[in-house]
């Protein structure tokens, strides 16, 4: 139960600075509010948002039950998760969230925010290529390697992540 409460807490965190904050920040800046009616870009706006943001929500629980551990990097799972939508892709959380960072973009109609959601995927990028990738080669050895040779780090894996 600690586990979920420490991963819920880093989450919160999370999705308050990079997903709800810093955009604010962004729609402020660029004087853009709230759109007065709803048409079709904010209908799928919507959609878009919620389903990355239930993509990251799903992630952030499945570290906590299946990896007992969390999302920050200062807490990580114990136990490799390769369960839930690890199964498909070796980074949804961070496809979750650009999928709700440009889901809002679609909502607002808003070219900042794509551009954010571009740079957010950019540094995702660096970040797991550089740091995460090789820490959890370290930590997990050859499970890691067999896990990675089955599942794609951004695009979903054609067989689903089972082995060949």
């Amino acid at each position: 139960m600690f586990v979920l409460i420490r991963a819920t807490v880093y989450a919160t965190l999370f999705i308050s600075l990079l997903l709800v904050f810093v955009p604010a920040q962004l729609l402020s800046w660029a004087g853009i509010s709230r759109p007065t009616t709803i048409g079709a870009p904010q209908i799928a706006g919507s959609i878009v948002g919620t389903l990355g943001g239930l993509l990251a929500l799903w992630c952030v629980l499945t570290f906590a039950v299946a990896g007992k551990g969390t999302p920050a990097p200062f807490d990580p799972p114990r136990r490799l998760v390769v369960s839930g939508p690890y199964r498909f892709v070796r980074n949804p959380m961070y496809l979750g969230a650009a999928l709700a960072v440009a889901g809002a973009a679609l909502f607002y109609q808003s070219v900042e925010l794509l551009a954010y959601a571009s740079v957010f995927i950019l540094f995702s990028h660096v970040f797991v290529v550089y740091y995460e990738e090789p820490a959890l080669r370290r930590t997990f050895g050859d499970e890691y390697d067999n896990y990675s040779q089955r599942v794609r780090r951004w695009g979903p894996s054609r067989t689903g992540g089972r082995l060949r």
